[in-house]
């Protein structure tokens, strides 16, 4: 096409422009990123890369398309509030690829996550023999029900109209699709030798003076002042299995029910995960969770078991690895489903090209690691058609080996090739290396980062003497010596997912880094196989349950202390420095903000005019402590907060060893009240990390603390691992990061592959016997790594 001499005015839109973003801590940022190429962001943590890609630029490009539909749709849309940023031009599409763990639904696994399941079902339905009815009677979520009766129908004259109604589910009846089923020891429940006035019930929250024990010792179905060894079998049948029953209690209507269905729905039907801790530790002692007898755990009812084709049922496929359900598949051939065949065919594909293979579609979606989750939200974007939207991903290389980071580049360049604008935020200098434009931010972390250090290209970015400039070609060398250990910990048959029934010692007093490809097992490994119980302290990266009202300091129990030492210094009581109890400002009961709900318009939060946003009353802000009052000393971040604390006035040993491990951790730079809802999975590992350091704990088992770290903050994070193992404790990290590797004492190598071609030990010893071997993937990488 010969080039006109003027171009068209719509070629040059071919930047995103970002001017005066003001999200979270940036101050001020403008840059300009390149449209249909790949751009990384990076930064120490805490800089402010997600405030821009996530917070500004995609949060703005969402609230746009949202307002494209009609007000009747937003109104069942989430609400999103305009990021505060003076001009963005140039945005598309943005498609959001975040590591948010998948749904712990204990009914949501892959299958059902993603479009497998559903294709399958329809597939089952059409092809199976015997045919026992539509897609929805292959599916472990769907009861079958059945009705008849009279409904009156209003049509100008009324009538009545006779109907039958019918569904055929494939849910089993017996666990209701869950695959397991619940066997409660009844001594967990209550003391048989006390009377319920006695306070024989031992479930939390069922004291004699709360509502529930009001409820069984005033029901009168028995005498609450005889022990429960003396109760007749029908006494005993109405306290632990009566059906809902209307009672009246102290002149109030309730409804009584025994306390085993009582406690399935309160506690059994949500996920055990999201419980309180002391819940959490109840239904752990009193609950045992056993395969369904019915279904042998795979959800189903009977006729959804025995339907197959060529004699697999739809419970066999969903149990096969994905690699074999994708060969299975393909030996179908049948005119009538073809379409069909196709788009699961290639559904699965997505799933192997993407490093999933070794998944199958019943395992439980909340099983899953952050970085295998989000690996699930690719596969719909990877055979998508679309061009010219922005992905925006992060931290995409969690969670994957050396080896599997080099197929992640080539996905995300891709992507890019086919005409999309790809953002990633990103710590690993493989993946920063393959980017076409880099914006650099920092210098430091919360309120000094926020700005643009630097932007261009990678070379540019080595040149730069920016942090992560400088860090960019670090590499880790071997250690000389290696620690001694100290004893081991023997695990035996380990056959947990994956696991071939391996035999492994895991020595004692060192640390102690589990490597190998993603799905190699791992996790299984250390989560399913070291005993979780006395002494075994494990932190993952899980969400952190926690309000907008959480923040660093009630999550770490540091606002006590504190709270305690302003109550003395002015005589009067410490609820009063709660946000959350007698100190609140009023007006917007200690959030800081007011928010007014403008239906399905985004709301608007808007700084509290009563208290300015400090969340307490007026008058509470008079007493101070070291000459700062609450809502001041809540806006410092931890270095600082470590320093006020250590000294003069102020001087808080309780609160000065908490703000110490947390700065241990690497995060100096969290200020104290900062809500626990915008931390990002690294962060939220590294608060629990500080939280259990003080624990009486003798082994710490870590999931990948490097996430979401920095080059910089790696050697942090080392120092830190020494400095706990030097005073005794055994740590035992699972870590793809060849900086940990070459720093461990002892390495266990999981392999040789992903799924059923893993799940052995390849290799046992010291880094330097891994590297000198270089007969795992995993040696050969760090060889690479440590230029041997």
């Amino acid at each position: 096409m010969s080039k006109g001499t003027d171009a068209h005015a719509a070629d040059s839109h071919e930047m995103i422009r970002v001017h005066g973003a003001r999200v979270n801590n940036l101050k001020d940022v403008s840059v300009e990123i390149p449209k249909r190429r790949l751009t990384v962001f990076t930064g120490v943590s805490g800089s402010g890369k997600s405030s821009l890609v996530f917070g500004t630029i995609a949060a703005e490009s969402q609230r746009l398309i949202n307002e494209t539909y009609s007000a009747f749709v937003q109104g069942f849309m989430p609400t999103l509030a305009r990021p505060e940023v003076d001009v963005l031009d140039g945005l598309t599409t943005a498609i959001i690829v975040d590591q948010q763990r998948l749904g712990a639904d204990p009914r949501s696994t892959v299958g059902t996550a993603t479009d497998a399941n559903a294709m399958l079902r329809i597939l089952f339905s059409r092809l199976a023999a015997p045919h026992i009815g539509p897609p929805s009677a292959y599916a472990f979520n769907v009861a079958s029900v059945q009705a008849s009766g009279a409904i009156t129908v209003d049509k100008g004259a009324r009538r009545a109209e006779k109907v039958t109604f019918s569904r055929t589910g494939g849910m089993c009846p017996r666990c209701e699709g869950r695959g397991a089923v619940t066997d409660i020891d009844l001594t967990q429940l209550y003391d048989d030798t006390k009377s319920l006035r006695e306070g024989a019930l031992t479930i939390p929250g069922y004291s004699v003076d709360g509502w529930y024990g009001r409820i069984y010792t005033g029901c009168g179905f028995f005498d609450p002042d005889k022990p429960i060894a003396k109760f007749t079998k029908r006494e005993l049948h109405d306290l632990l299995h009566k059906e809902p029953t209307k009672i009246k209690v102290e002149g109030i209507n309730l409804t009584y029910e025994g306390l085993i269905p009582k406690i399935q729905k309160s506690f059994l039907a949500k996920d055990v995960d999201a419980l309180q801790p002391h819940i959490r530790a109840f239904v752990e002692r009193a609950v045992t969770f056993t395969v369904c007898p019915d279904c042998e755990g795979t959800r189903l009812n009977e006729g959804a078991r025995t339907s197959t084709i060529d004699g697999v049922s739809i419970a066999d496929a969903c149990a096969m690895q994905i690699t074999d359900l994708a060969e299975w598949v393909r030996g179908l051939d049948d005119p009538s489903v073809a379409p069909l065949l196709t788009a699961l065919g290639h559904s699965l594909d997505s799933f192997v090209e993407i490093g999933l293979g070794y998944l199958s579609l019943d395992r439980p979606s909340g099983t899953l690691s952050g970085g295998e989750a989000q690996r699930v939200k690719m596969i719909r974007h990877l055979g998508s058609s679309l061009t010219d939207v922005t992905y925006v991903f992060d931290e995409p290389t969690t969670g994957l080996h050396p080896h599997d980071i080099q197929r992640m580049n080539g996905l995300l360049l891709r992507l890019r090739d086919k005409g999309n604008t790809v953002l990633v935020v990103e710590h690993k200098p493989e993946t920063i290396a393959i980017a076409d434009h880099v914006v650099d931010l920092g210098p430091g972390a919360g309120t000094g980062g926020g700005a643009v250090c630097f932007e261009g290209t990678v070379e540019g970015l080595r040149a730069s003497g920016t942090v992560t400039g400088r860090h960019l070609d670090d590499r880790a060398s071997l250690k000389e010596t290696v620690r001694a250990a100290k004893g081991a910990l023997e695990i035996r048959g380990a056959d947990a997912n994956n696991l071939r029934g391996i035999d492994v010692d895991i020595p004692l007093g060192v640390l102690v880094a589990v490597t190998g490809v993603a799905g190699s097992g791992k996790s299984s490994l250390v989560h399913g196989s070291v005993p979780a119980g006395e002494g075994v302290i494990s932190v993952d990266q899980g969400a952190i349950k926690g309000s907008r009202r959480s923040n660093p300091a009630t999550y770490t129990g540091l606002l006590d202390p504190i709270r305690k030492a302003f109550a003395k210094a002015n005589g009067v009581k410490p609820a009063l420095f709660s946000a959350n109890s007698e100190g609140a400002c009023p007006t917007c009961n200690g959030v800081g903000v007011v928010y007014t709900d403008l239906a399905m318009m985004a709301g608007v939060a808007t700084t509290c005019e009563e208290c300015e946003g400090r969340r307490f009353q007026s008058a509470v802000l008079e007493y101070r402590l070291g000459g700062r009052d609450i809502s001041e000393v809540l806006a410092m971040p931890v270095s600082e907060a470590e320093a006020f604390f250590a000294e003069g006035e102020a001087r808080i040993p309780a609160a000065h060893r908490i703000l110490t491990r947390l700065s241990d951790v690497g995060l100096g730079y969290l200020t104290l009240g900062q809500p626990l809802t915008t931390l990002s999975g690294g962060e939220r590992q590294r608060l629990k990390l500080a939280t259990h350091m003080a624990d009486k704990g003798g082994v710490y088992v870590l999931d990948e603390p490097t996430a979401g770290l920095h080059l910089a903050d790696v050697e942090q994070l080392l120092g830190l691992l020494d400095r706990l193992v030097d005073s005794g404790k055994s740590v035992i990290v699972v870590e793809h990061h060849q900086a940990v590797m070459a720093h461990a004492d002892w390495i266990i190598d999981l392999g040789p592959g992903e799924g059923h071609d893993g799940g052995q030990v390849v290799f046992e010893g010291t880094p330097a016997e891994l590297v000198a071997d270089g007969s795992t993937l995993t040696g050969r990488h760090l060889a690479e790594y440590v230029g041997e």
